[in-house]
């Protein structure tokens, strides 16, 4: 049986630029600011990597007591501004109307996670979710997805990884699963070269393609 996980943030909604600013916002307080070369850096990254990242440039509070000012800005900003991705949505929905298995596999943490899963109009549209905190490594180690395809009760191999990130792209190929790369942006494709295929947009036939 064919199984689908997908990524969320970036790939099921448009929350990327909503992070950016709530980062922004939380960071200002300590004097630091982010460049465009701070995100491709730190994009598809766990939670704790991204504040290790900015933490040694300057002085923060550890990860656990950063994210109340984090998520207070990130959720607020989710709740006003969050859109899902039509073909995305679209596509998760096709899958489940033919019996495929799908889950989601996020590295952000729980909380994030379901709340932007309601904010999105996806909460209980999948059969697994697994999140960043809930795994030793986060992307691009293999272990988010590995975790899902043992929830849904699928091999690995017959598995196929939807993201959008070059961490995400690493971590389902060291999962052994087939990759789809989303560049919704044009010139994107090209930090995904790695997928086994790239798309500018989701369907389920270009999905299951590549079971």
């Amino acid at each position: 049986m064919t199984a689908v996980i997908f990524d969320c943030d970036g790939t099921l909604v448009d929350s990327e630029p909503l992070a950016r600013v709530a980062w922004e916002r939380a960071l200002a307080p300590y004097g630091l600011t982010m460049t465009e070369a701070d995100l491709e850096r730190v994009v598809g990254l766990p939670y704790p990597r991204v504040h290790a990242y900015y933490a040694e440039r300057g002085s923060l509070p550890d990860a656990d007591a950063f994210w109340p000012a984090l998520s207070s800005e990130l959720f607020a900003l989710i709740d006003e501004r969050l859109e899902p991705f039509a073909d995305a949505v679209g596509a998760v929905r096709e899958l489940q109307v033919r019996g495929v298995p799908v889950a989601v596999a996020s590295s952000s943490p729980r909380e994030r996670l379901e709340h932007t899963l309601v904010r999105g109009g996806l909460a209980g549209c999948f059969a697994v979710s697994v999140a960043g905190d809930e795994v030793a490594r986060g992307k691009p180690a293999p272990d988010l997805f590995l975790a899902a395809a043992r929830a849904l009760g699928v091999p690995p191999a017959a598995c196929v990884v939807v993201e959008d990130s070059p961490p995400g792209v690493e971590a389902g190929l060291a999962a052994g699963m087939s990759v789809l790369g989303v560049a919704r942006e044009p010139g994107a494709d090209a930090a995904l070269d790695g997928a086994h295929r790239v798309t500018a947009t989701l369907t389920a036939e270009g999905i299951l393609d590549l079971a």
